[in-house]
């Protein structure tokens, strides 16, 4: 292909030369020919690329493509049930509730109802009416040793940083959440003066970084804290353990986001790549997290502290449940982040294969919580690709009081899955720090839509609570979802997951299943001291 290349380029420069003695014109034609015979000489000479060097200049036709392809198959080749990691489907439906626009489909569902793996709630024939009274239900987050517990919608805003996002994006959120009447969560790059303006209520997520209460070397700092937890915005504070998208690593700020305004919100220097430790300092033991939480608790003058995790190793989680009976101290709250979860920069082995997903998170979670007779003390968050109604139901009835949404609330503000949040270059102001594509998002506008969102889509599912013939979310367990495990078989959430025994794992008397967990864990490590294994005689220690 070479000698094809400069026998073509050759030919056209002579006959181009040629032609021009008899129409001068001709000549303008170097215009175009040189550029390509420089760009051709440069392939032929670099040495990074082979097909470059192989194909000059049509080599480039693979990178051309390349970069138009997601943009093709989006707009051009995909259905509606297609597309990752929102679907058409879903991504359409985002749209028009926060458009206000119509929402309703026509000739019946697009969805496979054969595939394993489609799930459906169970209606009722004695059906209730959608009560206007109770449009957005609320729980009542705080357990007895909180002393300003706060009223939680069933639909939230996840948490996404100043930083992450841009500025007039935090600020559509947070006054979506004011005209809403929902929770925005900071994330763990601080609480800036977007999130602040419209006065929209807070949960301040506190990362390994401590981002915003830390000091020189990037430890907690008590005053710090105190001062900005009291602050009548924030309503609760989340400890961040681990999230869903890169569960054990810890947050990824690029450098080309990280400007001097983000820098001082989180008192790291600006210009350079900030990694969040993929652990806390200010707590090296379930114990010692159980008095951090006091700590919190006493430092924000009695608001409710809770903490965020991707279930990994379950012992892992067992061992924090001891440590509350032990200590008597107990989180508010839990967050239980999927796998699945989104992040705007994660390597791609830890969005793809690190961390338990949603659903086996979620039940895992709440049925550790009833065999320690917890969970009536502490309310449970599900957070990881929460788009429509269903979402909503699916979760609350697998154990959740409430659900929060990130890339739900990203498409009200019209994010439009470009999937370049990494670059700084998010076309729709939504992910980025560059003012030339902020100034494109309209704070008012989007605020509305972000509401409008959140109204429908819980009203989508108090409708559906009432074809169930219920009235509140909290009415809704395992015995109303129903899944399809074959072609032939279809089980209910509750055969599923089977519910244990309330408080089974504070005595000897409980469900075998989960005997390995109790026998690893222990309040003083969240390690395993030991690792115990099944093995054809029974559990067994691991020898190490």
């Amino acid at each position: 292909m070479r000698k094809y290349f400069v026998f073509t380029i050759v030919f056209l420069l002579v006959l181009t030369g040629f032609l021009s003695f008899f129409w001068p014109f001709v000549s303008w034609f170097l215009l175009i020919l040189l550029p390509v015979v420089a760009l051709g000489v440069y392939d032929l000479r670099q040495t990074k690329h082979a097909l470059r060097r192989n194909f000059p200049v049509l080599g480039h036709g693979r990178w051309v493509v390349e970069f138009i392809r997601p943009y093709l198959r989006q707009y051009l080749f995909e259905s509606d049930t297609d597309g990752q990691p929102i679907s058409r489907m879903f991504r359409s439906v985002i749209y028009q509730r926060a458009k206000g626009e119509r929402d309703t489909v026509p000739y019946g569902t697009k969805v496979d109802t054969q595939r394993v793996g489609y799930e459906w709630i169970g209606h009722s024939i004695a059906a209730r009416h959608n009560s206007e009274k109770n449009p957005d239900p609320r729980i009542v987050i705080g357990g007895p040793a909180c002393t300003k517990p706060y009223q939680a919608s069933i639909l939230n805003i996840s948490a996404m940083s100043f930083g992450a996002l841009s500025n007039n994006a935090i600020k559509a959120l947070n006054k979506g959440a004011k005209i809403g009447g929902f929770f925005h969560n900071t994330g763990e790059g601080s609480i800036s003066s977007y999130h602040l303006q419209y006065g929209g209520d807070l949960v301040w997520q506190i990362g390994t970084g401590y981002f915003g209460c830390r000091d020189k070397q990037g430890r907690f700092n008590a005053e710090k804290f105190a001062e900005k937890a009291q602050l009548a915005s924030v309503k609760m504070i989340e400890i961040k353990l681990s999230q869903g998208a890169k569960p054990g690593h810890g947050g990824i700020l690029p450098a080309d986001k990280n400007s001097i305004e983000i820098a001082q919100i989180r008192d790291v220097t600006a210009g350079q790549t900030i990694y969040s430790p993929p652990s806390h300092s200010a707590f090296s033991t379930p114990l010692e997290m159980m008095r951090f939480i006091g700590l919190l608790r006493q430092l924000s003058v009695g608001k409710p502290i809770g903490f965020k995790l991707c279930v990994g190793r379950k012992s892992e989680f067992f061992a924090i449940c001891k440590a509350m009976i032990e200590t008597g101290i107990k989180p508010d709250f839990i967050t239980v982040d999927g796998g699945e979860g989104g992040t705007g920069a994660a390597p791609l082995e830890y969005s793809n294969s690190v961390g338990m997903p949603l659903r086996e998170g979620l039940s895992f979670v709440c049925d550790t919580l009833t065999g320690f007779a917890l969970k009536k003390e502490i309310k449970v968050i599900a957070s990881g690709k929460i788009f429509t109604a269903f979402h909503l139901i699916k979760n609350i009835g697998l154990g959740a009081d409430a659900c929060n949404s990130a890339r739900g609330m990203m498409v009200a503000l019209g994010c439009v899955q470009s999937l370049i949040c990494n670059t700084n270059k998010c076309p729709t102001g939504v992910a980025t720090q560059n003012p030339e594509l902020v100034y494109g998002l309209v704070v008012d506008d989007k605020a509305t839509r972000v509401a409008s969102f959140h109204h429908k889509t819980v009203k989508a599912a108090m409708e559906i609570i009432a074809s169930a013939g219920l009235e509140h979310s909290a009415e809704l367990n395992r015995s109303h979802l129903y899944r399809r495990i074959s072609q032939s078989t279809i089980k209910r959430y509750d055969e599923i997951y089977p519910y244990p025994p309330e408080g089974c794992f504070l005595g000897c008397d409980y469900p075998e299943s989960f005997a390995q967990e109790m026998a690893e864990s222990c309040a003083d490590s969240f390690f395993p001291k030991c690792y115990v294994v099944k093995s054809a005689g029974g559990l067994a220690e691991l020898d190490t």
